[in-house]
């Protein structure tokens, strides 16, 4: 992850996961639910297949996981950072102290997706809770790895990192406390804000670090630089409560449409008496004579 390719990668998926989830709980806010994630059937209700047993989102994690795991350790082609120790070496060093984090925190999202699919597929009824803590947890190693991800780092990375862990934290706390009290709309919202803040400053940390808008790069050394790094935080906090915003009024737009739509198809459809008796019947029956023979 120490690379442009590292970082971007990441910030781009938590990005669209943000995303995903700000729809979410945009459509569960407007639909009044009592959960974010409704539980699925018992496994018996539903189809043999694996698209049927297990959510999108179980796959995606798995997916974007194994891919980050193995481009830590083989990327560029030729490299192998499977090695943790450096046996030949009498004092026995450590190796990669750099990327085996990065392996860390994805393998603890692979962990995440595999506990969503054995809950989802492999057992009677799905465990909310057990899913719920498994990705707490992936989030708990994310905050606790980047904030002791400052060795051999200048003052310019290690606020940069100190800052990504403020959110990360917070959205770690929310699905900590969600284990327990999973009915909770403003846990929701505070959770999809912090993800699109924290995602988005990824992206920011690639400008900072790696290709600076201006084509000067940032100078650890000078005050001024580091200075205008919380400033540009705060500002990533308005611009993920403007991007909810924004999201929560495209879908109550499209909300508001559907429903107007499905109360208008209700109203001209009109269902065939059948309840009515034998005489009922025959006055209708009079009645369309009348009107057939005044035609």
């Amino acid at each position: 992850m120490g690379t442009l390719e590292g970082h971007l990668l990441p910030g781009v998926c938590f990005f669209f996961f943000s995303l995903y989830y700000s729809v979410r709980v945009s459509l569960a806010l407007l639909r009044e639910q009592r959960l974010l994630k409704t539980p699925l059937p018992p496994r018996e209700k539903r189809g043999h297949t694996w698209w049927q047993l297990v959510r999108a989102e179980a796959v995606v994690k798995i997916t974007i996981s194994l891919t980050g795991i193995l481009c830590e350790l083989f990327y560029p082609p030729g490299v192998n950072r499977l090695r943790i120790v450096k046996w030949e070496d009498p004092q026995r060093p450590f190796l990669f102290s750099s990327n085996w984090p990065h392996i860390t925190i994805y393998s603890f999202f692979l962990l995440s997706g595999v506990v969503d699919i054995v809950s989802q597929s492999c057992q009677a009824r799905q465990s909310m809770k057990l899913e719920q803590a498994a990705e707490a947890l992936a989030f708990f190693v994310l905050a606790l790895l980047m904030l002791v991800h400052n060795e051999h780092k200048n003052a310019l990375e290690v606020r940069v990192h100190i800052l990504f862990v403020v959110p990360t934290f917070l959205v770690s706390l929310v699905l900590a406390i969600e284990v327990w009290v999973p009915d909770q709309p403003s846990l929701w919202v505070l959770k999809t804000w912090m993800g699109l803040v924290f995602s988005t400053w990824m992206l920011q940390l690639c400008l900072v670090l790696y290709v600076p808008p201006s084509g000067q790069p940032w100078r650890p050394e000078n005050h001024e630089d580091l200075a205008f790094l919380p400033i540009f935080f705060c500002w990533h906090l308005g611009l993920g409560a403007g991007i909810l915003a924004t999201v929560y009024g495209i879908c109550s737009l499209w909300h508001h449409r559907c429903s107007s739509w499905t109360e208008a198809s209700a109203a001209k459809y009109q269902p065939c008496p059948t309840g009515y008796s034998s005489e009922e019947l025959e006055r209708l029956r009079e009645g369309v004579k009348l009107q057939d023979e005044a035609v």
